[in-house]
């Protein structure tokens, strides 16, 4: 089993991904795809001429962004995702973080980056009937809390954490840079091996909060590794399902 969290500007790249992918279904392997959408949601902020700012990697959600990331992620974005994995023959439903409950989530630090959800639990039992049922499962991470509160969960986060409930032999992250870096932007500094203990002493800025979060979350929470890869290059997912490239992290 193996989760893919597919998203960034790796989304705008040409999916020839997606046709290896059904290759490896049809020979057997299961699979879950998480979708972020970043760039797309920008965009229509931009069409709708509404601001957007972020705080520690993560989108700060007003009422008026909220209706923005839903509309984008539960909509344009994981029908596209669900249209293109079922032109190359695969059996793909789409589902969002509230489906059957699947993510529960509240508001993350107390509302203080507004609608932004943080994940208290995953409830995988609609992901494992689907998956032996035959379908490969697509998830729009966004959530609603207790109250049916929608809230803008990371992607990076859900998908972690997805992965972890599942036991997952291998977290893959398709983003839109080669790997975990220790000082990003210096592309010098990426790394290539690490173990979660390490990692976790590290620190890290900007978009690279999530994604190390959620990699430390997946691997404590039951997945059996996790990769980071850059999600425009076909070489680089080959090199992924061959074990090799990017930042690869164990436990």
């Amino acid at each position: 089993m193996i989760v893919i969290k597919f998203g960034g500007h790796a989304m705008d790249s040409d999916p020839k991904w997606m046709g290896e992918l059904a290759a490896l279904w049809k020979s057997g392997k299961k699979f879950v795809v998480v979708h972020g959408g970043g760039p797309h949601i920008d965009a229509q902020l931009k069409v709708e001429n509404i601001e957007s700012e972020f705080k520690g990697g993560f989108r700060i959600t007003t009422p008026a962004v909220m209706k923005v990331v839903e509309s984008v992620l539960t909509g344009t974005v994981l029908r596209s995702v669900v249209r293109s994995l079922s032109a190359v023959g695969l059996p793909a439903v789409g589902i969002t973080g509230s489906d059957a409950k699947l993510l529960e989530v509240k508001l993350k630090d107390g509302g203080a980056l507004g609608l932004v959800g943080e994940v208290t639990k995953v409830n995988p039992e609609i992901l494992n009937s689907l998956i032996g049922s035959g379908f490969l499962p697509v998830v729009a991470p966004v959530s609603n809390d207790l109250e049916g509160k929608a809230l803008n969960v990371n992607a990076d986060l859900a998908a972690g954490a997805i992965a972890g409930a599942l036991g997952a032999d291998e977290m893959l992250f398709m983003t839109d840079v080669p790997g975990i870096y220790r000082n990003w932007p210096d592309r010098g500094s990426l790394i290539n091996e690490i173990s979660i203990a390490e990692l976790s002493k590290l620190q890290f800025a900007d978009g690279m909060v999530p994604k190390v979060s959620a990699t430390i979350n997946a691997v404590k929470s039951g997945a059996k590794s996790v990769r980071v890869i850059d999600g425009k290059s076909l070489e680089a997912f080959h090199d992924a399902l061959a074990g090799k490239g990017g930042t690869w992290v164990r436990a």
